[in-house]
């Protein structure tokens, strides 16, 4: 009999929306681009799952630290009519889990090891991309993996990190190694963990945003572990103001840790009004949005772009939505602005770069404000829908 290890795995009933049609990319019955107009009756169960083994080019990791991110909680989540609130790639059932880091304990041929360019050994400590491209398609051709046209995810439609082991491909592993250095080592697993979310904010301030200049004005809106993130990292890059707009007091006090210098609470006090105010006229160079609530905070936002003195503002939307922003051209147009999306964490260096980021003091642990075993990851999914005071639930050692 094969051996089996338990896992925390999101079921769903396939019930198409009236006026679905199969994309190019999903797969009757399987998988689907558009999760929340397919997926319906979501149930989160711990059971028996085999072992996998490594392929070709693979590695098999023992999961070390795994976080609970909003893509879980929102999979999870059927809103009114049932369907899932998430809508985005998704393959039922799944183990569910992407934040993840670990100790490579077994190797697939050929699999080789970024940092001395040769075979893994075994025992590496390492963190992985949740985002696994291809490498052959025409996206991930021209540079752009988080494009990737044949694009799997991690927790999504392939299984994930709430368990003992996982198998993933050689390309998406990243060393720890930097981080030994500064942090013990229970710590190192931790933001090993957190690599995945800040690199996801990396990517949308810095590669898709296009980075500030030393001396600029920020705005994140929505103190979740990507604008949590997000403060961090413009930090480091030298931002004058960090300004974050969130209502829950729990997670303002952590972005101060993290970095931010100012917090509006929208539901108190005019977003824009205030912004304005703490920054002299001036608004700021970038906003990111990643509240999720693109139609409640954008105007805001726009009337601090119209109002403010700051030219050629970037709007970054990271946060996921099945939305429709409300945008007045004319602002775009009369005050240079630019709205961008960003999606994933792949390509670019950003992984190595978070690592060393965090290796040379962006400490990053103060957003694991709870920590469970996998027994418990279930519950903490489903409270995570209506309680804000947690900024990053994480579960240790799952295979124990």
């Amino acid at each position: 009999m094969a051996e089996t290890m338990k896992a925390v795995r999101l079921y769903a009933d396939w019930d198409p929306k009236p006026g679905f049609k199969l994309g190019a990319k999903d797969i009757d019955k399987k998988q689907t681009y558009l999760g929340s107009r397919v997926w319906r009756n979501p149930k989160l169960k711990v059971e028996n799952v085999e072992l996998p083994k490594p392929g070709p080019k693979e590695v098999l990791i023992e999961v070390r630290q795994c976080g609970i991110c909003g893509s879980d909680v929102h999979m999870a989540q059927p809103v009114e009519d049932g369907y899932i609130f998430y809508p985005g790639l998704t393959g039922f059932p799944v183990t569910l889990g992407h934040e993840l880091s670990g100790v490579v304990r077994d190797v697939g041929p050929g699999a080789i090891d970024k940092v001395t360019n040769r075979p893994f050994k075994g025992g590496e400590w390492v963190c992985t991309e949740e985002m696994l491209w291809c490498g052959s398609c025409q996206p991930c051709a021209d540079g752009w993996p988080n494009h990737c046209e044949r694009l799997d995810e991690i927790g999504f439609n392939v299984n994930g990190g709430f368990t003992k082991y996982l198998v993933v491909p050689d390309k998406t592993i990243w060393s720890l190694d930097p981080l030994r250095e500064r942090y013990s080592d229970a710590d190192v697993f931790r933001l090993g963990s957190m690599a995945e979310p800040t690199s996801v904010a990396y990517n949308a301030v810095i590669e898709r945003g296009g980075g500030i200049r030393p001396g600029d004005n920020v705005v994140i809106l929505g103190a979740g572990p990507v604008g949590l993130a997000a403060c961090a990292i413009l930090k480091k890059a030298g931002a004058a103001k960090v300004i974050l707009s969130e209502p829950e007091p729990a997670r303002a006090e952590v972005a101060k840790k993290l970095g931010a210098d100012f917090v509006i609470n929208p539901t108190t006090e005019d977003f824009a009004d205030r912004l304005l105010e703490i920054t002299h006229g001036m608004g700021a160079a970038l906003y990111l949005e990643a509240t999720g609530l693109p139609t409640i905070v954008y105007p805001g936002i726009e009337r601090a772009i119209w109002e403010g003195r700051t030219l050629n503002a970037t709007v970054v939307v990271v946060a996921r939505a099945d939305a429709k922003i409300p945008v007045t051209g004319e602002v775009l147009q009369v005050r240079r602005a630019r709205i961008v999306g960003s999606q994933g964490h792949s390509g670019h260096g950003t992984f190595p770069r978070v690592i060393q980021s965090m290796a040379s003091g962006m400490n990053m642990l103060p957003m694991i404000t709870k920590e469970v075993k996998l027994g418990e990851v279930p519950e903490h999914i489903v409270a995570l829908r209506d309680d804000k005071k947690e900024c990053k639930i994480s579960c240790v050692n799952p295979g124990a």
